[in-house]
């Protein structure tokens, strides 16, 4: 009897890991949740339009309504030269859809009392205590620490050292920021040298505040990130290709990286040769991750459900609203890059937050938040409808052009 219970162990061991495994995403019918059908049809003709013009490879889109999955398809290459089709399951590099990553980290912590949204950042980097502020007239001091919050909403003055201000921009480039070589925290204690673009929570910027985030979730948990990420969010929530590189098995899967210009798809970022097939030292919570269409809509479904996945909850819904409402502080103004204002924009904890109509993006809604990475992924969510949308592609430099060809249709496909 012993002998054979052993034999059986095995067994039983695997019966776990399935019960254990992630649970299929529910998927139905587009009309089963108020979507046509006919309508989505115009969002496949769309993306082949697009593979057909070369403005990207191939993609991916993945639409979602009243936490079910109604459209999830992909289209094109992900390897143009070895012809090999865009799959369900291709890995791409999300850049900044890190950043959701990571704040929802720093919520989870901020739960558990680890740590304040107005915590100033030198309670957990004391380097940090005093920063100086650019002005035209020299720097100054701080009227007032950055915080934790400040890092969330984009409101810190820190940026990614391209603002065409030499004293701000050698200043990033001497402290190696976002080195692959460097790890977080010494180059966190390197940010003290770098000069704010503003006093903290008086306007907004984007730049290198989530990988600071990143170090106060290291610090406030006591464990590294890429460790925090990998045992409180993407194991409860099955996120089981989601990382800061590609492992070996992986690679196969791994799409090509491109660059767009004069018409023309060029290969920036190969798999077999990719910085990504490595670990690097820099655990990037501002734009490090490489992950699959199926395991993001699982962490955008998380959010949407208010901070719950099936029996998983990570965050309180109370939470989730300080994520996907505007936080920016009263004069902060829009979400700017350059001279780029988009009107009616303001940031969450995590999240853009669509405030009201503006010229910009008129084909979204007012409450919509989302965000998007380098190589043009992109993600929005419409509480009011109950929308989740996520297009995923591999090209840059930063492009609208699928978010913006999709998003009036996806929204003319609700019929009720």
């Amino acid at each position: 009897m012993k002998r054979t219970i052993l034999l059986f162990l095995p067994f039983l061991s695997c019966l776990f890991a399935i019960g254990q495994a992630a649970a299929e995403l529910p998927t139905v019918k587009p009309a089963e949740v108020g979507l046509s059908a006919k309508v989505l049809a115009q969002v496949d003709a769309k993306m082949e339009e697009l593979v057909k013009d070369q403005r990207l490879a191939g993609g991916i889109v993945v639409i979602a309504r009243k936490g079910k999955i109604a459209h999830f398809k992909p289209y094109g290459l992900r390897d143009r030269e070895a012809k090999l089709p865009m799959e369900k399951d291709t890995i791409f590099r999300i850049y900044s859809m890190t950043k959701a990553i990571t704040s929802v980290a720093a919520l989870m912590l901020h739960e558990e009392g680890k740590l304040g949204l107005d915590d100033p950042l030198s309670k957990f980097f004391p380097s940090l205590k005093n920063l100086k502020v650019y002005t035209k007239n020299g720097l100054v001091g701080l009227k007032g620490e950055p915080t934790v919050s400040d890092l969330m909403r984009h409101t810190a003055g820190l940026t990614y050292g391209r603002t065409k201000i030499p004293a701000i921009d050698q200043a990033y480039k001497k402290a190696k920021m976002l080195d692959r070589e460097v790890s977080l925290k010494p180059m966190i204690s390197a940010t003290s040298s770098v000069p704010l673009v503003f006093q903290p929570g008086t306007d907004w910027r984007y730049g290198v505040a989530t990988d600071v985030l990143g170090g106060v979730v290291e610090v406030a948990s006591g464990q590294k990130l890429d460790a925090f990420f990998r045992e409180r969010i993407f194991k409860p929530l099955g996120m089981k290709d989601t990382g800061f590189f590609v492992p070996k098995d992986k690679v196969d899967r791994f799409a090509v990286n491109y660059n767009y210009k004069e018409g023309r798809l060029s290969v920036k970022d190969a798999p077999k040769t990719s910085k990504y097939l490595e670990n690097p030292t820099f655990l990037s919570g501002g734009g490090g991750l490489c992950s699959t269409a199926d395991d993001y809509m699982r962490f955008l479904l998380m959010v949407s459900k208010g901070g719950k996945l099936g029996k998983e909850r990570l965050l309180k819904k109370k939470t989730i609203r300080l994520m996907t409402t505007n936080q920016i502080p009263k004069g902060g103004g829009w979400v700017t890059f350059g001279d780029q204002i988009r009107g009616g924009v303001g940031f969450g904890l995590g999240f853009s937050v669509r405030v009201k109509m503006s010229d910009w993006d008129s084909d979204g809604r007012v409450g919509e938040y989302g965000w998007g990475g380098a190589a043009s992924t992109h993600y929005w969510v419409s509480p009011k409808d109950d929308l989740v949308v996520l297009t995923l592609e591999q090209v840059m430099p930063y492009s609208f052009n699928t978010e913006w060809a999709l998003k009036g249709l996806i929204y003319d496909a609700i019929e009720e």
